[in-house]
C-alpha cells in the first residue's frame, strides 16, 4: 500500500512555525519560566502525572484490601488499566492532531476525576464490586492516554521550537518526581485512611490539573482542518507511513520496541532474581527500584544541557549503551549484603540517569522533526508499537527464567537491550551535531 502522506526535508533553518499552522504565530518568550501558558502546562501535568501515578498503586490496594481480589483478578485489573495504551494510541494520535490539545487534556482530567471520585464514594458507601472497578481502571488507562499524547503536542504548539529540550526536561523531570512520589504517597494514603479517601485523593490531583490546564492554551497554534476531513482511519494510516520514511522517526520506534521488548524481559527476570537468588527483603527489593526515580530526576537535568554540548547523536547513543549496560553488572552478584544493595542501587540509579537523558532528548528530536500537524500521531504510533513489545518481552523472560535460570536469562536479556543503541548508531540519529535537525515538511493528501 502506497503512503497517503507526501514529506520533504527542510534544508533552511527551523523557524517558530510551520505549515499548516494557524496564522496568529504566538511570540516566543525569552524565558520560559516566563510563558504563563508553559507554567500552566507543567502545573497541570505535574498534578496529572502525581495523580495517575499514585492511582496506579491505589486502584490495585482497593481490589485488595476492600475486596479482597486474588492474584487472578489483581492481574486482570492492572491489564484492563493497561490495555488501552495498545487499543487507542493510534486513535489519540488521530485526535490530537485535529483538536486543541487543551481541550483534551481539560476532558481527560475532568473524566479522571469523575470516575476515581464516583468509585471513592461507591467505595465509602460498600456499592463498589470487582467489575466496576475494572470500569474504572478501564476509563481512567484509557484517559491517561488522551491527556499524555496531548500534553507531549501540546509543548510543541505553546513554546518556540529552540525551547523544546529545556520544555521536556521540565515536564520530564516533574513526571520522574511524580513517579517517586506518586505510588509512595498512594500507598500512604491507602494504609493512613483508607482505600476509598486514597481514590478521592488521586482524584483532587486530576481536579487541580484541570483548573491549571484550562487556563492555559490561549496562545497554542492549531493546525489547519481542512475543508472536508479525512477519516480516522486515514489520519493513523498517514501517521504509520510518515514515521516509516523518516529515517530518525524510523529508528526512534524501532530502538522504541527493541528496548521494551528487552526490558520487559529483564524485569520479569530481576523482580525473581532479587527475591530468589539474592535472598532479599521485600524492603530491599523496593529500595533497590527506587533509586531509578532520583536517576530520572539527574537525567532531566542533563538534558537540557549536555546535547547542545556535545552533540544530540553522541549523547543518545553514549547514554542508551551505559544506561542499559547497566543490567550486565547485576548477574554478577551474590548474597544479600549491604554490599549487594548498594550495587544495585548504583545500578537503578545510572540505568535512571542515562535512561531519562535518552527519553528527553529523542523526545526533543522527534517533536522537532515533526511538523505539528503530524505531533499527536507520530508520538501514538511510537508509543503503540514500542509498548505494545511489552507483553512478549515479558512473556519471553519468563520463559528463559524457567528454560536457563534467572542469573543467565538476566545476562542475555539485558544484552539484548543493547540492540536498542547499536540500532541508534547505525542510523541518521547518531550523526545529529549540536543543533536540532530541520523538521520535516508534510504536506497532507489531496482527496
Amino acid at each position: 500500500m502506497r503512503c497517503a502522506c507526501h514529506c520533504v526535508r527542510e534544508v533552511s533553518p527551523v523557524p517558530s512555525s510551520s505549515p499548516g499552522v494557524s496564522d496568529s504565530v504566538r511570540p516566543v518568550s525569552s524565558s520560559l519560566w516566563r510563558d504563563g501558558d508553559f507554567r500552566k502546562l507543567w502545573v497541570g501535568q505535574t498534578m496529572s502525572q502525581l495523580g495517575e501515578q499514585a492511582s496506579l498503586v491505589v486502584l490495585p490496594l482497593f481490589a485488595v484490601l476492600t475486596l479482597h481480589a486474588g492474584a487472578g483478578q489483581l492481574g486482570a485489573l492492572r491489564a484492563v488499566g493497561q490495555a488501552p495504551i495498545l487499543l487507542l494510541s493510534l486513535f489519540v494520535g488521530a485526535w490530537v492532531d485535529r483538536l486543541r490539545t487543551r481541550t483534551l487534556m481539560v476532558l481527560a482530567d475532568a473524566g479522571r476525576t469523575l470516575a476515581l471520585g464516583a468509585a471513592a464514594v461507591a467505595g465509602l458507601l460498600g456499592w463498589l464490586g470487582l467489575p466496576a472497578l475494572l470500569v474504572v481502571a478501564f476509563a481512567v488507562g484509557a484517559l491517561s492516554v488522551v491527556f499524555d499524547v496531548a500534553y507531549q503536542a501540546s509543548l510543541v504548539r505553546l513554546v518556540d521550537r529552540g525551547q523544546l529540550v529545556r520544555g521536556n526536561s521540565a515536564l520530564e523531570g516533574s513526571r520522574s518526581a511524580a513517579q517517586i512520589g506518586g505510588p509512595a504517597l498512594g500507598g500512604a494514603l491507602v494504609s493512613v485512611l483508607s482505600a476509598p479517601i486514597a481514590a478521592a485523593s488521586s482524584a483532587v490531583f486530576f481536579a487541580l490539573s484541570f483548573l491549571s490546564i484550562r487556563r492555559s492554551g490561549r496562545g497554542e497554534n492549531v493546525p489547519d482542518r481542512p475543508e472536508h476531513p479525512p477519516r480516522v482511519w486515514r489520519l493513523i494510516h498517514e501517521g504509520l507511513c510518515f514515521v516509516v520514511r523518516d529515517g530518525s522517526l524510523r529508528t526512534v520506534c524501532f530502538a522504541s520496541a527493541t528496548f521494551q521488548f528487552f526490558f520487559a524481559a529483564v524485569m520479569t527476570v530481576y523482580l525473581l532474581f532479587l527475591p530468589r537468588d539474592l535472598h532479599l527483603s521485600g524492603t530491599a527489593v523496593g529500595l533497590a527500584l527506587a533509586a531509578t526515580g532520583p536517576g530520572a530526576l539527574l537525567g532531566s537535568l542533563l538534558a537540557a544541557r549536555l546535547p547542545r554540548r556535545f552533540g544530540y547523536g553522541v549523547v543518545l547513543v553514549s547514554a542508551a549503551a551505559l544506561g542499559d549496560g547497566a543490567f550486565l553488572c547485576v548477574p554478577a552478584l551474590h548474597g544479600s549484603s549491604g554490599a549487594t544493595v548498594s550495587a544495585l542501587l548504583a545500578v537503578n540509579f545510572v540505568f535512571g540517569t542515562f535512561g531519562q537523558l535518552v527519553n528527553v532528548t529523542i523526545m526533543a528530536v522527534r517533536q522537532t522533526v515533526t511538523p505539528d500537524a503530524m505531533q499527536g500521531r507520530a508520538a501514538a504510533t511510537i508509543n503503540c508499537v514500542g509498548m505494545g513489545m511489552t507483553p512478549l518481552g515479558s512473556l519471553l523472560g519468563g520463559f528463559l527464567a524457567e528454560a536457563w535460570g534467572t542469573r543467565s536469562s538476566l545476562l542475555v536479556a539485558a544484552a539484548g537491550m543493547l540492540l536498542s543503541p547499536a540500532l541508534m548508531a547505525v542510523s541518521p540519529l547518531a550523526r545529529l551535531g549540536r543543533t536540532l535537525p530541520a523538521r520535516v515538511r508534510y504536506a497532507p493528501p489531496t482527496p
